[in-house]
């Protein structure tokens, strides 16, 4: 026999291995920490998917050999990204952490988990690993899959611009590609060294959501009469009762002429978020007063509330998108402000206000956030006049300019070309 061969007319080794790997489903890891980016997990495996088909189906020009492009997902998530249907190692909510101090305390779970994830590495043996944003728990998943030969996708990177620029090594080290969703990080990654690519924001070009206002306050019980009023405190715990109690103490100032509704993030579980209302009512001693419904549909909720009340993050960005003028707000431990501020290298914390490059809309953060000046600011953008017309107008800016990377493809299906390129 010659070398390399089998008995009789079996294929070289070489080729029967090369044949298994290509028949083979492609497993890839994907880890999300916290609502926004378990809901782009979930946009992302559903984008891969439909590539993969094209693939598959032969529709993308692949030559042979024919790979098998069925796909396996696990993974840090949520209830979204297991709907698209990724095997939930590591749950999000338990990774869901704000703040300095925060961080330090929750680290030892942290890591446990973060070993959980490894070990469930280890014994499927992931093609890619797709990490998004959550950079404190990210990073040791990134560091650890990259050391395993494991190729290392970045998909919505850590805010290194911001504030720590210092750690943009870590995406030069571990890293072999990272998919930005805001145009000026592309090139501020690529000056430090980063392959980035901007891709757009996932959230840019979806369409207004099917429900209508009249069927959104049946299955909510709202007055579909009166003005509503989206708040939202936070997708992490802690930010949630940092924010809410300020928050509720204007719901009660802006009165019953209103309804409220806030969305639940995925993150959270909707009986605690229920009970977080209990307790500021319980705690103040005083009902809230007007009506606030608990909904699940943050899009939606937007969508349909004549104005926001949002707390910093991708929440923001959510309102933006669905032109809902709004308020900003945000606190976090006094410690963790004081330690932040001085590293702190922006002039604004909302992200519209960044991509505008203007103030587009309000930011009250820590002393003044308060609910009399929630109250002033959100009266400004209730009725019909100049105030409201010019954030609405600027919003639409910055939705425009955030759907500039995707060259006419969702910004999920651009990102997911590119992975599938990188293991094809």
């Amino acid at each position: 026999m010659g070398k390399g061969t089998t008995r009789g007319n079996r294929a070289p080794i070489d080729q029967v291995r090369h044949t298994a790997i290509y028949n083979a489903p492609l497993r890839i890891l994907i880890s999300a920490g916290e609502a926004s980016g378990e809901m782009y997990g979930a946009q992302l495996i559903e984008a891969l998917r439909r590539v993969a088909e094209l693939r598959s189906a032969g529709q993308t020009g692949a030559s042979a050999p024919t790979r098998d492009w069925r796909l396996q997902f696990f993974g840090a998530g949520g209830e979204r990204m297991a709907a698209a249907g990724c095997e939930i190692v590591v749950d999000a909510q338990e990774l869901a952490v704000v703040g300095i101090t925060e961080i330090v305390s929750r680290l030892p779970r942290i890591l446990e988990l973060y070993r959980k994830l490894i070990r469930a590495a280890d014994e499927r043996r992931p093609a890619i690993a797709i990490v998004i944003d959550s950079p404190a728990f990210n990073w040791r998943v990134a560091r650890q899959t990259r050391r395993r030969g494991v190729p290392v996708v970045y998909y919505v990177c850590p805010q290194f611009w911001a504030w720590r620029q210092g750690r943009v090594r870590l995406l030069r080290k571990y890293v072999d590609k990272a998919l930005v969703i805001f145009p000026f990080e592309e090139k501020f990654y690529r000056d430090r060294g980063v392959d980035a690519t901007f891709v757009g924001h996932p959230l840019a070009d979806l369409p207004a959501p099917d429900i209508s206002r009249e069927q959104f306050a049946v299955q909510y019980g709202l007055d579909v009469e009166k003005h509503w009023i989206a708040i939202m405190p936070g997708s992490r715990r802690k930010e949630f009762r940092l924010n809410l109690p300020t928050i509720i103490d204007a719901v009660r100032l802006l009165g019953k002429d209103f309804q409220f509704v806030l969305p639940v993030a995925s993150t959270l579980d909707s009986k605690w978020a229920h009970d977080q209302l209990f307790l500021s009512s319980h705690v103040a001693r005083k009902k809230i007063g007007p009506f606030i419904a608990l909904t699940r549909d943050a899009r939606a909720s937007l969508y349909h509330s004549r104005a926001g009340i949002v707390a910093s993050g991708t929440a923001t960005v959510e309102a933006a998108l669905m032109g809902t003028p709004f308020v900003m707000v945000y606190r976090v431990s006094p410690l963790t402000y004081a330690l932040g501020k001085p590293r702190v290298k922006i002039p604004y914390f909302a992200m519209v206000n960044l991509i505008a490059g203007q103030e587009v809309v309000p930011e009250l953060v820590q002393q003044k956030f308060t609910a009399e000046n929630i109250v002033t600011e959100t009266k400004k953008i209730i009725p019909d006049g100049e105030a409201r017309s010019r954030m609405i107008e600027r919003l639409a800016a910055v939705k425009a300019r955030l759907s500039l990377g995707s060259g006419g493809t969702h910004p999920s299906e651009r990102a997911a070309e590119i992975i599938l390129k990188m293991i094809s």
